[in-house]
């Protein structure tokens, strides 16, 4: 079934009505259809991934080629898909609104903004200026119907600033200028966790595991987390074992990487029904 954007922005956020849903990061619209395969419920773009994918790192792709990608992941699957769109694209409130305006015409059901600067000296707008960030947004969504989902995500663990009560008072911030979501990444241990839920409740809350975390998705509910996305790891995991892979036939003139990997014959099956025209096989699947 081919869903209108207006029923996956709708079906997102009845996900965040109850319970614990896990919000996977394609990076690729290979990735994408993947994960839809494997039967998540929603998707999550991540800017690190496709950074990386791109040959750059995190944060220094321009706003059109985000968008652009917006758009590949969106066109990709029937699933509603959340953008990472990390601080809007702009200083000011009207920069950020009209970003949000571009992001919200690719069709994505939510989108996250940071209240990072990139500036290593001062990594944070001052909580006033991000709430002003923050409301821009807001209004330019209701200005297209209001259904997109707004996340808020406040950066100080990921920044070199890892004070959780200002994190706190950053997140309840954004939550009163309109923010649907509350977000802040790097947070790990349990009483972390359940401090930011309390203080933002009863909107929603998102966990960001992208190491091997001793806690479990029914763990995490339990701590009354709505979602739980990876962000970067997924894409660091298959970075992971292409590394491998390629160093040990650099420096070892060794295959043993290629153990465990996945079957041409297999992608190829899970793919041919996105493809336009059936073909040959090609080496690969043999």
């Amino acid at each position: 079934m081919t869903r209108t954007t207006a029923q996956k922005r709708a079906e997102f956020r009845a996900l965040h009505q109850q319970g614990c849903f896990a919000l996977p990061n394609p990076w690729d619209t290979g990735s994408a259809r993947y994960l839809q395969g494997l039967g998540f419920k929603a998707l999550a773009t991540t800017s690190s991934g496709h950074a990386w994918s791109q040959g750059l790192s995190d944060g220094a792709q321009s706003r059109d080629a985000v968008l652009a990608h917006l758009r590949d992941i969106v066109a990709a699957t029937d699933l509603p898909v959340n953008a990472d769109f990390e601080n809007g694209f702009g200083a000011d409130p009207q920069a950020v609104a009209e970003s949000v305006r571009l992001a919200l015409d690719t069709g994505v059901a939510g989108l996250s903004i940071e209240d990072s600067t990139g500036d290593a000296a001062n990594p944070l707008f001052e909580i006033g200026v991000a709430v002003e960030r923050l409301r821009a947004a807001r209004d330019a969504i209701d200005s297209a119907a209001g259904d997109t989902l707004l996340v808020g995500r406040a950066e100080n663990f990921f920044v070199g600033r890892p004070d959780l009560d200002d994190a706190i008072a950053r997140l309840k911030a954004y939550a009163e200028a309109g923010a649907d979501c509350l977000y802040a990444p790097g947070i790990r241990t349990r009483e972390q966790i359940a401090a930011v839920v309390a203080a933002v409740a009863p909107k929603p809350v998102n966990l960001l595991i992208g190491w091997a975390s001793e806690l479990s998705m029914q763990d995490i509910a339990e701590l009354g987390v709505r979602r739980v996305s990876v962000g970067g790891a997924l894409a660091r995991a298959a970075w992971g074992g292409f590394d491998r892979a390629a160093r040990a036939l650099a420096e070892q003139g060794r295959f043993d990487g290629f153990a465990g990997a996945a079957l041409g014959a297999d992608l190829d099956g899970f793919f041919r029904p996105f493809s336009a025209a059936p073909s040959a096989p090609s080496a690969s699947s043999r």
